[in-house]
């Protein structure tokens, strides 16, 4: 099989490209990243040709439309992962990438013929739910309106539907994971979401963690993730797959990794407008719409991701978070520029 993966290089670009790496059925990878690496690279990247190409171009689609086309010839699948959550503060930007972006993949990948395209959605698509009941992919895709992360992601899902009705449509998968961890992302996760708050020194070096109240996480690590993607892959699944693994994080399991267990828990209208307060004056690189989608987003029941596509989490979210946490506080990253340690909200490729 020939592959393509736009925006290979970032958190779970990186995990799907060990995947490939080590399967025998994919005989042809090709990478897509805005800025593509020159020279000999390292493992997994050595596994794939590179191809440059910015899907946020601004302007008329059929320049980007174009390249992604040749980009494109020959692939069996496409898969979309490329993703901007910086800058927060520029809404145009963020849209240019996440909802452009997808729609001219989607134009070239019909362009080409490509057969299948499977596209990384997320939890946040889905419309509240502020219980722990686990809901399947029939839950609705409204997402969380304050969160302009979610509102991408729903536009990204109206996309898919639009693409899906159009004649001669490929087969289009979707997969809606929960938050996404894993060491080597430690750099990039830390300049996205903590930008100076990045833990120093040891795991545990908090001297506590304050937690909203009532907020509880899911999480699945990027290896598994990736393993979702492979099989949705080759076995050109169809539809949209939860992914996640099964346990469910408090503040409590937070607290033990970041601060020796120590907690305080704290009501979440406080903590959105000291978030808010700090996210304006440009101290925290991101702004209260995260955390309110962190508190109203459902749990994920991941059955049909495990009937019909043979996969289950290898690792609790726990080890995820424990692995992203170690990441954090070394600073950890790759050979891939968009997970090596840099400037604070510098703009590289990121993907979800």
């Amino acid at each position: 099989m020939r592959v393509v993966v736009v925006g290979a290089s970032g958190n779970v670009g990186t995990a799907l490209l060990r995947q490939l790496a080590a399967d025998e059925t994919i005989t042809s990878v090709v990478a897509v990243a805005r800025r593509a690496p020159s020279g000999p690279v390292p493992p997994p990247y050595d596994v794939a040709r590179w191809v440059a190409c910015d899907v946020a171009t601004p302007g008329p689609d059929e320049a980007v439309v174009d390249a992604l086309a040749a980009a494109f010839v020959g692939a069996d699948a496409v898969v979309h992962l490329a993703w901007a959550i910086q800058p927060s503060h520029d809404r145009e930007a963020l849209a240019r990438t996440n909802v452009d972006g997808t729609r001219r993949v989607l134009a070239a990948a019909r362009l080409n013929g490509v057969p299948h395209v499977v596209v990384a959605s997320s939890v946040g698509a889905y419309s509240p739910a502020d219980d722990d009941v686990l809901r399947d992919e029939s839950w609705p895709t409204g997402g969380i309106a304050t969160s302009s992360y979610s509102t991408d992601k729903v536009a990204v899902e109206r996309l898919l539907d639009e693409a899906e009705a159009l004649p001669d449509a490929p087969v289009i998968a979707r997969l809606r994971p929960s938050l996404i961890f894993q060491r080597d992302a430690g750099a990039e996760i830390g300049r996205l979401f903590l930008g100076p708050f990045v833990p120093r020194g040891r795991v545990g070096a908090l001297p506590v963690l304050p937690w909203p109240v009532g907020l509880r996480l899911q999480a699945v690590h990027a290896d598994d993730v990736a393993r979702a993607y492979r099989e949705a892959v080759v076995r050109q699944a169809r539809g949209a797959f939860n992914v996640a693994a099964p346990d469910v994080l408090t503040g409590q399991h937070v607290a033990a990794l970041v601060a020796d267990g120590n907690l305080q828990e704290v009501e979440p209208a406080v903590v959105r407008q000291a978030l808010g307060a700090a996210w304006l004056a440009r101290l925290a690189p991101i702004g209260p719409g995260w955390l309110d989608m962190a508190l109203h987003t459902p749990l994920l029941d991941v059955s049909r991701t495990e009937r019909e596509l043979g996969w289950r989490a290898q690792r609790t979210g726990f080890d995820a978070l424990a692995d992203l946490v170690d990441g954090l506080v070394a600073q950890a990253g790759t050979a891939s520029p968009a997970l090596r340690p840099g400037r604070f909200l510098s703009r590289l490729d990121k993907d979800r």
